[in-house]
């Protein structure tokens, strides 16, 4: 007989937290939901108050029927699965296969996998909240419905495989109309001017930027206009006549939420949501640390909360002070605000031990696993250090009636950037040195370069920039940004190529026929504006049936009408110049799961099929052929021979086309912090390193 039973989703988590427990505790695992609503029927009696019909989910009766077997040989039963709405509806969802009452203290819940965090949670026990629950049902219920309508009706009119749902329909939108955006954009011309001033005895001279005549500010929009600024100039000294001297203050940025995690981890990291997610997964769970076992690293991860415990805050503020010194500990702790409408239960993302520092726990961890961990291990560590201060410069020159300025900053003190670089700050003005000079100083121009520029369009938007998006303006939740991304694009209404997120012609037409019969649907406002409902539910201020009742007449009636009047919708394959080899015709292209491919047009009665051949433009260094770009399942890159399998050369790095100096053997292109540089292949017997610059070094960069 066991004393207590505990539950949790994961066997990583089961593991972690069975070592903290002791022998009196059995802990096992879900594995995720056991009950759902079934996928071969929409699954909600819309006649008597949308009541979801659960099923026990395939697959899973064997875990349940397991779990009913545990449950009955201990004396009690706690479900500890994730501290958020999906994670109290699985405990409910345990509760009443087991027959426990939902309003006994039954639930136990926290942020972090440690043995005190534990212990006090599991004396803190609590009944399931029934809110939670509900906000939950009301999410899937409302998702199953809009996905379950309306995607019958795309299969029907657009092709079959389609789906629709209430994020990803929005999130296309927004993608969509950005390209939209891109298209119909009309650049304008404008020019900039730079003089070159020569400063006896400095490195470098003085870059200083035409700003208007007379002190006032004048924009140069052609070629007439900026020869005419040079023609007023070039005669003349310049004449320093004023000089601005400031002080600027940069706050430490705040500890992660999933939103900037997402953010960070792309534009750092290159990777994408997705692959973020499961690794900050796994370092929740609890990771092998070698004598300690499996050990939690980070806080829980699906959190928009910017809020540090006052203890992990008081660990930290000691931390830096042991570490870095006195003047590395702000004044007063640092203090976040969070968004007007973010969800404060859980803390922001941190690490769990700051006694774990990232280079003692690398051995153990993999690659991905590390550069995560050491991102946000830096990311929390820093938001807790002081601000940075700089010396901002800004010299104003006169040449004549023409206005010149130039700019610099200076670090005064380093604060938190001696340990964190957020990568806004890194698109910030670069440091950059003036040499001191006194009002009335002349000087004189070695150059004045025009430059002809044109206004640019709105950037696509990458991974990165969606999240940020979809976060700003509402909608969704921090568990949702990742499927929401990875669903879009499985669905082939966006491609993802160099990080930017193309929208297809699918998924203009899916989103048009969205927007003509299903406005709301694919409404900005009214997505954010049903998510606060969600939320007033989970707090006790909405019932959740009655959400659904109103939405639902209305979508109904659309539905209807949208089946009679849509017209199907025809959307031609792009021909490609690659003959099927088969039956003769010109391949067309497609997008599958994995991205773009090659398919003969006369399917079914043709089913040949061809992966894209991206070739580099490298030889193959075993025998000769064309090097190709190729993608594992889970999209990773990697090159090998376009012969294979005749031939078996792979290379996760790119190769270059060139043989290292020292031992004769293929180069690859590495990225390091400086940017990308040409390394051996055999890194472990030679190492060979060829920097851009020309300087070797017979050692990895990285």
């Amino acid at each position: 007989m066991t004393d207590t039973l505990v539950i949790v989703e994961s066997p990583a988590k089961a593991k972690t937290i069975a070592k903290y427990l002791g022998s009196k505790y059995k802990v096992i695992a879900s594995n995720g939901h056991v009950r759902d609503l079934p996928k071969s029927q929409l699954g909600v009696d819309v006649e008597n108050g949308f009541e979801p019909k659960y099923i026990t989910l395939r697959g899973r009766g064997e875990v349940l029927e397991k779990i009913k077997k545990e449950a009955k040989q201990a004396k009690k039963v706690l479900l500890a699965t994730d501290p958020d709405r999906e994670g109290e509806a699985i405990s409910w969802h345990l509760a009443n296969a087991l027959k426990i009452d939902p309003n006994m203290n039954c639930r136990v819940v926290f942020n972090e996998i440690t043995k005190s965090v534990l212990q006090a949670s599991i004396k803190t026990a609590r009944p399931i909240d029934i809110k939670l629950v509900d906000a939950q049902q009301a999410r899937r219920v409302l998702d199953r419905l809009v996905g379950y309508k309306i995607s019958p009706l795309l299969w029907a009119k657009v092709r079959k495989g389609l789906s629709a749902g209430r994020v990803q329909s929005v999130a296309t939108r927004i993608i969509c109309d950005r390209e939209q955006e891109i298209n119909d954009f009309i650049p304008d011309e404008y020019w900039t001017i730079t003089a070159f001033l020569h400063v006896p005895n400095a490195r470098k001279p003085i870059e200083a930027k035409f700003y208007g005549y007379n002190g006032h500010k004048t924009d140069v929009k052609n070629e007439q206009e900026a020869m005419l600024v040079i023609e007023k100039s070039k005669e003349e000294p310049f004449v320093l006549s004023d000089l601005k001297k400031n002080e600027k203050t940069r706050h430490a940025p705040a500890p992660f939420t999933t939103s900037s995690m997402l953010q960070e981890a792309s534009r750092k990291l290159g990777l994408t949501p997705k692959m973020t997610m499961s690794l900050a997964q796994q370092l929740y769970e609890g990771v092998e640390i070698g004598s300690k076992g499996s050990v939690a690293l980070i806080t829980y991860i699906r959190t928009d909360s910017v809020r540090v415990s006052s203890e992990a805050q008081g660990m930290a503020l000691d931390f830096i002070k042991d570490t870095y010194g006195d003047k590395y500990v702000p004044a007063k702790p640092n203090i976040y605000k969070g968004r007007s409408n973010a969800q404060d239960a859980h803390e922001a993302i941190r690490p769990t031990n700051l006694l774990l520092a990232p280079a003692m726990v690398k051995e153990h961890l993999k690659s991905g696993l590390y550069r995560l961990y050491k991102l946000i291990y830096d990311r929390f560590l820093a938001s807790q250090m002081a601000s940075a201060l700089y010396e901002t410069t800004q010299l104003t020159f006169t040449a004549g009636e023409c206005t010149y300025r130039a700019s610099g900053i200076r670090t005064i003190f380093d604060g938190y950037t001696k340990l964190y670089v957020e990568s806004n700050d890194d698109e910030e003005e670069k440091e950059g040195l003036l040499p001191e000079l006194e009002i009335g100083r002349r000087l004189n121009a070695k150059e004045i370069k025009p430059v002809q520029h044109f206004t640019q369009p709105p950037s696509r938007y990458t991974e990165a920039s969606l999240v940020k998006t979809l976060e700003e303006k509402g909608i969704g939740r921090p568990s949702t940004y990742s499927p929401t991304i990875s669903t879009i694009i499985d669905r082939g209404y966006v491609c993802r190529e160099k990080k930017q997120l193309i929208p297809t012609e699918l998924g203009f037409v899916v989103t048009q026929l969205m927007k003509d019969n299903f406005s709301s649907i694919v409404d900005v406002k009214f997505t954010a504006d049903m998510e606060e409902k969600l939320d007033e539910v989970e707090e006790g201020n909405k019932e959740w049936r009655s959400i659904i009742g109103d939405f639902y007449g209305p979508f109904e009636h659309s539905v209807e009408e949208a089946f009679k009047n849509v017209e199907h919708v025809k959307i031609a394959d792009e021909v490609s110049d690659v003959q099927c080899d088969k039956c003769g015709a010109m391949m067309v292209y497609k997008i599958g799961k994995f991205g773009k491919f090659l398919a003969c047009p006369n399917y079914p009665t043709c089913k040949n099929t061809k992966r894209i051949v991206d070739k580099i433009g490298v030889k193959c260094p075993q025998c000769g052929a064309e090097i190709i770009k190729l993608h594992t399942k889970k999209g990773r890159a990697f090159y090998g021979c376009e012969r294979h399998p005749d031939c078996d050369f792979v290379s996760w790095q790119k190769p270059v086309g060139e043989n290292c100096p020292k031992c004769g053997k293929y180069m690859v292109q590495k990225l390091g912090k400086n940017g990308s540089y040409k390394q051996c292949s055999d890194t472990q017997g030679c190492g060979f390193v060829m920097r851009p610059a020309g300087k070797q070094k017979n050692n990895d960069e990285e």
